[in-house]
């Protein structure tokens, strides 16, 4: 029996769940391009970024050049510094200088030998080079330390007459060694006359630090101190004479005063430390008790009081305060000494009169006292308008308050005019 076979088509199953999703999905969505989201960045935003970079490295590079142009022109500004000046240490050197000093020009200064970075002028060859000497070789000078060749003998040490072996006439001075403060003023004796040279100063031959012997060999001084021709009978300088030697020394001070720098405070001037040439020219010596000033604007040091009594200043004997004005005192103590012929302190003189300046200083500025306290030995060979102006200037220097006193420009200031009227009616300065 045949059966009946249905014909119609049977439809597929509907799929269900997810399959049925996927696959609807699948059939229904059209082709699209296939996307990619990779954040690219734009140009602009690169230059933002990379420029700053670039401009710091380049104010750095340009930094860093700066920085090394200046420091070779420092380096070639240094090196010409010491070829233009003379800068020189000298093999015969043995001490370092104790501070910086430079010489600043002036016409009256005739070299200068600095160093430690120093500048100054450069020196003449009368000026280049202190010699060392062996202890031996300074005896063979001295003929063996000869009481016969002794020129002097003080407190500080014995000064010989002596001739070097190439024949140079000398005066060599064998200092007395106590403790420290010997051999401070034998260092800074050295160092400052090594180093600083005027007309004004005595001139530093040679030194003689042989084992524990300390000597210095300077030039020779034929007339000796201007202390022995005021005070030893019988008194041998006349007025013009002694207006030159002030005149000296008032240059003397300005120059190492003003004229270096820092300033050199001499500390222990007077009569005796000026030593006068075979012309009678004066020359300050013995820097042993120097200081040298403070770069403050007051130029004011604390030190301890040393020096001479009645050539003291009062502020630096009360209370140790050092300054230019210390030396400008001194210096009016030796103006009074030449116009008077009198010493300092002088306890054999009547009450009243003991203390040089404590008894001048009323007088100064009368002009009829002035005349009374003359040196008599002058003998009245002077012009009496020149003994006044000398009076006020002696009276200026000597004034109690420092600040009162002038500076030593100024002194020499006061001094040229009278000295050339001198000169024009006496050219010759010898002592006759």
């Amino acid at each position: 029996m045949l059966m009946e076979t249905n014909s119609t088509p049977v439809a597929p199953a509907r799929p269900t769940g997810l399959t049925a999703i996927n696959h609807t999905h699948h059939h229904n969505s059209q082709p699209q391009p296939h996307k990619h989201h990779h954040h690219t960045l734009p140009s602009t935003s690169i230059l933002l970024i990379i420029l700053p970079i670039l401009i710091l490295v380049l104010l750095l590079s340009i930094l860093v050049i700066t920085v090394m142009i200046r420091r070779l022109k420092s380096v070639k500004n240094k090196d010409k510094t010491k070829e233009n000046n003379g800068i020189t240490i000298s093999r015969n050197c043995l001490f370092i200088a104790h501070s910086t000093i430079n010489i600043k020009a002036s016409p009256d200064v005739r070299g200068g030998c600095l160093y430690g970075g120093s500048s100054g002028r450069i020196p003449s060859a009368k000026f280049r080079g202190v010699q060392v000497f062996s202890y031996k070789e300074l005896g063979v000078a001295t003929e063996k330390f000869s009481e016969a060749n002794v020129m002097a003998n003080n407190g500080c040490g014995v000064v010989y007459r002596g001739v070097l072996s190439d024949g140079t006439e000398a005066e060599i001075k064998r200092l007395h060694r106590e403790g420290r403060q010997g051999e401070r003023a034998f260092r800074m004796e050295v160092d400052l006359l090594s180093h600083l040279h005027s007309p004004y100063l005595v001139q530093l031959l040679g030194y003689c630090a042989d084992q524990n012997h300390r000597l210095l060999i300077f030039e020779s001084m034929l007339n000796g101190t201007l202390h022995h021709h005021l005070h030893h009978q019988p008194p041998s300088l006349n007025w013009r004479t002694r207006l030159w030697v002030a005149l000296d020394c008032a240059k003397a001070l300005e120059f190492l005063h003003e004229h270096t720098n820092p300033s050199v405070i001499h500390r222990d001037f007077k009569s005796s430390n000026v030593l006068l040439d075979q012309d009678f020219k004066a020359k300050v010596s013995d820097f042993g008790l120097a200081k040298t000033g403070s770069d403050k604007i007051n130029g004011q040091i604390s030190t301890r009081v040393l020096g001479t009594t009645g050539y003291l200043a009062p502020e630096y004997a009360s209370t140790g305060k050092l300054t230019t004005k210390s030396d400008v005192y001194s210096y009016g103590v030796v103006l009074l000494e030449l116009l008077t012929g009198r010493v300092p302190v002088d306890t054999n003189r009547p009450p009243g009169e003991h203390v040089l300046v404590s008894w001048a200083l009323p007088r100064l500025t009368n002009r009829e006292k002035v005349v009374e306290m003359v040196d008599p030995s002058l003998q009245g060979q002077y012009s009496k308008k020149d003994l006044i102006q000398v009076a006020a200037i002696a009276a200026v220097c000597v004034q109690p308050e420092a600040e009162y006193r002038p500076l030593m420009t100024d002194v020499v200031q006061s001094l040229i005019p009278l000295v050339k009227n001198l000169s024009s009616v006496c050219p010759s300065k010898s002592n006759s």
